[in-house]
């Protein structure tokens, strides 16, 4: 986006903003597909997170004095007491019982701080020291692929203890997250353990009774309002807080700057005490010539960012898609439309609340969830399927329209298996729209920040090569992993890392970003678990060749 001029004058912005925070790079001494393979079984032990550790209370986001919180009621055991004064840090309970999210003012709470949970966990990594939602999906295939059941098993359980004492799956578990969930992908957590403990002759019914019951409660939040739009009975990201996040705040004065010098004014206001809500933003009028704030500039006024943008900012942060361009610019209208990936994961927990109920013996149950996944198929074909181009799009109820907004989700319906075999056969045809000689970008638009083009990311590769192959589109799935597990190859021989993200153009991990965080963070949870899920389903030939030859920089011909 260019900058626009009007009558000569120069629009500057006046904001302190907090500092970015860092991160040293972990130097694995084996480069080979085998030293890839080991730094990731390292990586467990080293993004491990308990309270017998100090570092897991520090908040890189927002650096302040650590607080650790309980839920309302709970008895401080002593060995909590003793953290307190070990790791200099506050413990106190929560000054009331969360049934449900969104119910909890965080306001009250005079300092932020880490939510208690009963086990270890493993982190992403760098400045995300916490349990994530849908991370963790990812992050527990991988442990369960490198046998680590037992911490996996650690990690849903926090979570059905989240949905317990916070109301629901948490973005993660700090207090400012109070206000918001994460893509729901609970009972794909709770199946693949269940699976992995089954095949170990661990089978836990009762475990899973208790998991069942957890996970139809945390569905609940998704299926009545404000999260439920009634008049397409189908389902949305929603933030229940008002204003800025306070883990972002550095972003809000490039997105506030982007949109003057676009002239869009859509999402700005004038700012009073009477919306006082969210940092404000100083304007001056100056000559060309004149850097300000030298006297021959004038001060125009103050602006900010309205409600209803921080409303689609934080709801975006609730999709885990942050930040991309898809839900308008910057994410501004998140809350605006009903998206394909939270209706396919939903039809995906129908279909799992169907199984379960199956293994429990719970009939009528099994016949209610069933119900439900058709409705919700039949609503999706009808607001989110393009049959002239061939994908699924997200729906803006409001504007009752389509979007036309290309994007990786067109996936998940196949991961699903709410997708038609004609449905699976035309997104097919739609692969050159992402992928690229790295794997698959996440959408064909340069919009200069990191959830849009040309960037790649672990989650949608996993995702996408798993639905293509319960399509029998085996050898477009090979591809893809293929593509994706050697870029992370490569640069695992460059530095010795793994990464968040890549760069799928140039199969670097370069990726500068204009707007949201600029850190490409090394760990990293998602990377190492889908790595190890894609290397398992690749076929011996394929999968012989990474670290052996140099990857191909063109893309096979169609």
């Amino acid at each position: 986006m260019g900058a626009k001029r009007s009558c000569a004058t120069l629009i500057c912005l006046v904001l302190i903003c907090s500092p970015a925070f860092g991160q040293a790079a972990i130097v694995a001494p084996d480069r080979s597909l085998k030293g890839i393979l080991d730094y990731i079984n390292r990586s467990w032990t080293t993004l491990t997170r308990s309270l017998d550790n100090c570092a897991t209370l520090i908040d890189p986001k927002v650096p302040d004095r650590s607080v650790l919180y309980l839920p309302a009621g709970m008895p401080i055991p002593s060995r909590l007491q003793e953290l307190g004064t070990k790791c200099n840090v506050r413990v106190q309970n929560l000054p009331r019982r969360i049934a449900r999210l969104g119910e909890f003012d965080v306001n009250v709470l005079k300092d932020h701080g880490l939510l208690f949970l009963e086990h270890p966990y493993v982190v992403p990594g760098g400045r995300f020291n916490e349990m994530y939602g849908w991370d963790s999906f990812f992050i527990i295939l991988g442990l369960l692929r490198d046998g680590r059941i037992d911490l996996a098993r650690g990690m849903v359980d926090n979570f059905l203890f989240e949905i317990e004492h916070y109301g629901a799956v948490l973005n993660a578990n700090r207090t400012y997250f109070l206000t918001r969930s994460q893509p729901p992908f609970l009972t794909s957590m709770i199946l693949a353990l269940y699976e992995v403990e089954k095949k170990s002759g661990r089978e836990d019914r009762e475990w899973l009774a208790r998991a069942y019951a957890g996970a139809e409660k945390d569905y609940q939040l998704w299926t009545r309002e404000p999260h439920l739009v009634a008049d397409t009975g189908l389902s949305r990201y929603y933030d229940f807080g008002q204003g800025p996040v306070p883990e972002e705040m550095a972003t809000y004065t490039e997105v506030l700057e982007s949109f003057l010098r676009a002239v869009d004014t859509r999402y700005i206001e004038a700012k009073n005490a009477m919306n006082a809500g969210g940092p404000g933003f100083t304007l001056f009028a100056c000559d060309e010539q004149t850097a300000p704030p030298a006297t021959k500039c004038k001060r125009l006024q103050t602006v900010g960012l309205k409600s209803e943008y921080y409303k689609g900012d934080r709801s975006m942060r609730e999709s885990g898609f942050d930040i991309s361009f898809r839900f308008g610019p910057y994410g501004a209208d998140t809350h605006r439309y009903v998206p394909v990936c939270l209706n396919s994961l939903l039809y995906k927990t129908e279909k799992d609340m169907e199984r379960i109920s199956n293994l429990l013996r719970l009939a009528d149950d099994a016949q209610r969830w069933r119900a439900r996944a058709q409705s919700r198929q039949q609503l999706m074909n009808k607001y989110l399927w393009d049959e002239h181009r061939g994908m699924f799009f997200d729906y803006n109820f409001e504007a009752q329209k389509r979007s036309t907004y290309e994007y990786a989700t067109t996936f998940y319906p196949l991961w699903a298996g709410l997708a038609t075999p004609e449905q699976a056969r035309a997104v097919v045809r739609n692969l050159p729209t992402f992928e690229q000689v790295g794997g698959l970008a996440i959408s064909p638009y340069q919009t200069r920040v990191q959830w849009d083009y040309p960037y790649g990311w672990a989650p949608i590769q996993l995702l996408a090569a798993q639905g293509l192959r319960d399509y029998g589109f085996q050898e477009q799935a090979n591809r893809i992993s293929y593509q994706w597990l050697s870029t992370v190859h490569v640069n695992f021989v460059k530095d010795g890392t793994i990464r968040e993200k890549y760069n799928v153009v140039t199969r670097s991990s370069e990726t500068p970003v204009a707007a949201g965080y600029k850190a490409n963070v090394v760990g990293f949870g998602w990377t190492n678990g889908v790595f190890l899920e894609l290397l398992h389903a690749l076929p011996r030939e394929w999968a012989d060749r990474i670290g052996q030859t140099q990857p191909s920089t063109t893309l096979p011909p169609r």
